[in-house]
């Protein structure tokens, strides 16, 4: 009889296979625990015991998880139990000057989690099943890239993930000294970091620490209130998942602990598995050095001279450009990502540069390059300044600066590279490739999102100074994204913008610019108007060789809604395939945006929401000689008010005033006329 109860007890056993037994594991390296642990995907266990999750190829997953599932919370009662871990990570980018995504130490219902993708998406969920209830997942990321999408607060954060990527809370990576201060701690130093992670289920709180040391700190840099009891199951896997996307890093995992009992041990540093490049033996290192030291004694007699000779080719760089910021590329890589700046990598130019594809040559990521020269190093000086601040921007729909480099009179700005190019190559001059509505709305709607960013949810105001379709550039999937900073202007919140050239293109310039010389967030609004008409109707706001009723589009538009035949402007190569209602909706918004009046053109947020949906516009349009140029107050001029509202139902109870007149000299020599076919342009003048 115990013989059969024993036999019974064993297949028990078998068939509820948990991890309940081991509540504690110390693993400081993971050279002899290969079959505790489940891999795939990229990762994989090094020979000298250490974890690596990721490689540097792109677009890839990670997954590495206790190999037995663990017990998180009571059968009877359905509460969770407490956890704590502690394991030692460090991430190395591909590249140091451009961040690729981060890790996630993970508690699932799967050690494989099928369907998971790359990317921002951690190799956690997916676009969508990301927020689903049913997923069970906990996570703690830590993540490398700010996607806009998932509201993340910068590039380097610490955030709690439950069901969903978007974070239920998030810091800035950093951990705390003894004192109660924090010191801020680089994610992708490439250096072991240690992160301590526990739950308490008597007061529901998850706690996060970090250090780049192996003693716990005292107090959590990130604490928050939650009740994992609905979010587990009895049983789960607990472990790591990492991914890569387009930019690149490895993800190792130098050693783990973890219990279900109370505090998980700490891990010695010291004591942990090398990084790659990271070698413990100083034997090697002493007679490397010695080896290197001799070579450049003899050597350094050779280099003085040459690097005499190349001295107005050299990549220098000055005292102030230490404070421009960490995106600087050498000349010599961006030479070799366009090959030499050769003719058949040329995609455009203009007045102020030529632009370049290029491909940078450790990660193979496509690029474009700017080239164009300063001639005033006070000048450059400031510039740099700017771009610095620019190149902080990030939102889905702006072009990305990427970084710079600086070789004696040359300025070479690095940016992402658009496949499609610039909108304007499909609106003008016979295209290949019309357009279809549904593009040019979403297009649109992108540009006013992004301007939106610049203008009101950045941290500084952000003007422009130069939209037009040649600045909006299209992607892969022909989403738009708003380019050329060149002529950008920064202000801090309700600062009063400063006089300045009157710079631009011509048709786009607010009339108020050539009075006042002061751009405003208005100003941009006025050349998104003129955008808002050429992507409807297929044409230039200016076009001098059309009839003379027909030579100022928003004229043009104006008594086509004035007669009523409104539609009669839409781009005729559409053949007749477009929602009516949005087009008499852009159309009419960007009458509204062309008001010569600045405080009678709506805010980019308002724009934003006509856009979308969430508000209708008002019923009324102002005739166009309701502004004459002088009087800013377009509501004291007598103006002729258009509603069409029975051929076109958009109402609200607004009341909006549109006018146009051209007020000043466009011919100022500070105009930029041209338009570059690929990239953003930015002053000076032409390299050779």
């Amino acid at each position: 009889m115990s013989q059969m109860i024993k036999l019974l007890l064993f297949l028990l056993f078998l068939t509820n296979p948990v991890f309940s037994q081991l509540d504690d594991l110390y693993f400081p390296g993971f050279n002899h625990v290969t079959s505790n642990m489940s891999l795939n995907g990229a990762a994989v266990i090094e020979k000298n015991g250490i974890l690596r999750l990721t490689n540097n190829t792109q677009h890839t997953v990670g997954h590495a998880f206790y190999s037995s599932p663990v017990k998180f919370r009571n059968s009877s009662n359905g509460k969770s139990f407490s956890f704590s871990t502690a394991f030692a990570f460090a991430i190395v980018p591909e590249n140091p000057r451009i961040r690729g995504h981060g890790f996630a130490f993970t508690i699932s219902t799967s050690k494989e989690l099928p369907g998971a993708l790359p990317s921002q998406y951690l190799g956690l969920l997916n676009a969508t099943d990301s927020g689903n209830f049913s997923n069970h997942l906990f996570a703690v990321e830590f993540d490398t890239v700010k996607d806009y999408d998932l509201h993340d607060i910068n590039d380097n954060h610490v955030g709690i993930d439950i069901n969903s990527m978007i974070s239920n809370k998030s810091v800035p990576a950093a951990s705390f000294l003894v004192n109660s201060t924090t010191k801020d701690l680089n994610l992708c130093s490439g250096r072991p970091i240690q992160a301590w992670v526990d739950y308490d289920s008597i007061k529901n709180l998850v706690e996060v620490r970090l250090s780049s040391f192996s003693k716990r700190p005292v107090s959590p840099i990130l604490s928050c209130k939650l009740d994992l009891s609905p979010i587990f199951k009895d049983y789960m896997y607990v472990g790591f998942s990492s991914s890569t996307g387009l930019l690149t890093s490895t993800h190792y995992i130098l050693g783990w602990s973890f219990s279900m009992k109370g505090e998980a041990k700490s891990l010695s540093l010291p004591s942990l598995p090398s990084l790659p490049g990271h070698k413990k033996n100083h034997t090697g290192l002493i007679l490397g050095v010695t080896t290197l030291a001799t070579f450049l004694i003899i050597l350094i007699v050779a280099t003085t001279f040459y690097l005499s000779s190349k001295k107005k080719k050299a990549d220098v760089t000055e005292a102030w450009e230490l404070d421009i910021g960490p995106h600087r590329f050498s000349y010599q890589e961006l030479k070799k990502a366009t090959k030499n700046f050769r003719d058949e990598e040329l995609l455009g130019f203009g007045g102020f540069g030529k632009v370049y594809k290029g491909t940078l040559p450790n990660s193979n990521t496509e690029i474009a390059v700017k080239r164009i020269c300063h001639e005033s190093k006070q000048g450059l000086k400031e510039f740099l300044t700017e771009i610095a601040s620019i190149g902080r921007l990030r939102h889905r729909n702006l072009v990305r600066l990427l970084g710079w480099c600086r070789q004696q009179g040359d300025l070479l700005l690095v940016y992402d590279f658009m496949t499609n190019g610039s909108l304007d190559k499909f609106l003008f001059d016979n295209p290949k490739t019309i357009l279809k509505w549904e593009q040019r709305f979403n297009i649109i709607k992108g540009v006013a999102s992004g301007l939106l960013y610049l203008h009101e949810e950045w941290e500084q105001t952000v003007i422009h100074r130069d939209i037009k379709a040649g600045n909006v550039l299209l992607d892969s999937e022909l989403n738009g994204r708003l380019g050329d900073f060149g002529l950008a202007k920064l202000y801090d919140r309700n600062s009063n913008p400063i006089t300045t050239k009157v710079v631009g293109t011509l048709g786009y310039l607010a009339p108020e610019l050539t009075r006042t010389g002061k751009p405003t967030t208005g100003s941009d609004v006025f050349a998104f108007g003129a955008l808002l008409l050429e992507v409807v109707c297929g044409r230039k706001p200016i076009e001098p060789k059309a009839l003379p009723e027909e030579l100022v589009l928003v004229d043009l538009v104006w008594d086509r809604w004035k007669s009523g035949s409104i539609l009669d402007v839409v781009d005729p190569r559409l053949n007749g395939e477009f929602n009516e209602h949005e087009a008499v909706l852009v159309l009419k918004l960007g009458l509204m945006c062309s008001n010569n009046a600045p405080n009678a053109r709506p805010p980019m947020r308002q724009v934003a929401r006509y856009l979308e949906g969430e508000v209708a516009l008002p019923e009324l349009v102002a005739a166009p000689n309701a502004y004459d140029g002088k009087n800013v107050n377009a509501n004291k001029v007598g103006r002729e008010l258009v509603d069409h509202k029975h051929s076109y139902p958009i109402s609200s109870n607004l009341e909006k005033v549109s006018t146009w007149s051209f007020d000043g000299d466009y011919g100022d020599p500070d105009i930029e006329a041209g338009s570059d076919s690929a990239l953003p342009s930015s002053g000076g003048s032409e390299c050779k």
